[in-house]
């Protein structure tokens, strides 16, 4: 007899894990059969991650990736813990015409607080000379530091990744007091809401995404600035001292003048989103706008700079 029986206290809730491997072709008919079959959640990963057979996908607006699923994949599917996983999965390959695979395991999953695990895994990012990244959940490092709160969501953005790194390292080095600033594609809004807390004047944010634009606009609230979040219909029609651009290089070339349109004579403009090895190719769009270089590089990534040219003063 168990502690647990002996005291009284419920047994732990547990959560019953299938893993199987299968082949290119059959991990997303599978992940599809064990969902309708009654698992909880399903996800695909590359099997060969980690070793010299990893394959990458990557792909980007306006682009075909080479490829659309792993050579090998791994197919984990959560059940409930009073759930039959095997006998699940060979019932869902039967209903759906689908080879059941001959490696599976089962694992057990023990309940856990799930938010607060999650939330474990986000501490404060700091990023340039004083400014911090900080989850709701955390207390400011720094008292004197340049706080942004943002909770990790749907709209791309929280400072963990290059891209956003750098340009927020750009804004710091590069926004003045009462300058207006336009953050173009604005995701999570942190380029924009950085750019006010470093003492922009009008700051406007711009995506495709409504949800991004939602985001954007609560977590302005939460941090108190004044930034304004649209699509792109409602971007003012207007130039700016400050343009910022973070999407990824396929749309930079193609809002190329567009982007450029909006930058005032003699203002600033920061594009990113550009791996190192297509930093040139970028630059060719803007030439015949903007002159650009490569103003910093981290992990691969790089963030593009440039002045328009004033011709008032030519």
């Amino acid at each position: 007899m168990s502690a647990d029986q002996v005291s009284g206290a419920a047994p732990a809730l547990h959560f019953n894990e299938l893993v199987a491997l299968v082949s290119r072709d059959e991990g997303e008919a599978l992940s599809d059969a064990l969902l309708d079959a009654g698992a909880l959640s399903v996800s695909v990963e590359d099997a060969d991650a980690d070793t010299p057979d990893e394959q990458p996908m990557f792909g980007e607006p306006g682009l075909t990736p080479e490829r659309t699923a792993w050579r090998h994949s791994r197919v984990i599917a959560l059940f409930a813990g009073d759930a039959d996983p095997l006998a699940t999965l060979d019932e869902a390959c039967a209903a759906n015409g689908l080879v059941v695979p001959e490696s599976r395991e089962i694992r057990q999953v023990a309940d856990q607080d799930w938010v607060r695990l999650t939330q474990s895994q986000f501490d404060p990012i700091r990023i340039g000379e004083r400014i911090w990244v900080v989850p709701s959940w955390h207390d400011a490092p720094e008292s004197d530091a340049l706080v942004l709160e943002l909770d990790p969501g749907l709209a791309f953005g929280t400072g963990s990744h290059p891209t956003t790194r750098l340009c927020m390292e750009w804004l710091e080095q590069t926004v003045q007091a009462g300058v207006d600033v336009l953050d173009y594609g604005c995701g999570s809004g942190i380029l924009a809401i950085l750019a006010a807390r470093c003492g922009a004047g009008e700051v406007v944010g711009i995506d495709i995404d409504p949800q991004a634009v939602q985001a954007a606009r609560d977590n302005a609230s939460r941090n108190r600035v004044d930034a304004h979040f649209g699509l792109p219909e409602a971007c003012p029609d207007r130039t700016y001292p400050i343009v910022v651009a973070n999407i990824l290089s396929n749309p930079l070339k193609v809002l190329a003048a567009m982007l450029c349109a909006r930058v005032a004579p003699g203002g600033r403009i920061a594009l990113s989103g550009v791996l190192a090895r297509q930093a040139e190719e970028v630059a060719a769009a803007y030439a015949p706008f903007i002159a650009l270089s490569v103003w910093r590089e981290h992990e691969g990534w790089v963030c593009l700079s440039g002045v328009k040219a004033d011709e008032r003063q030519a």
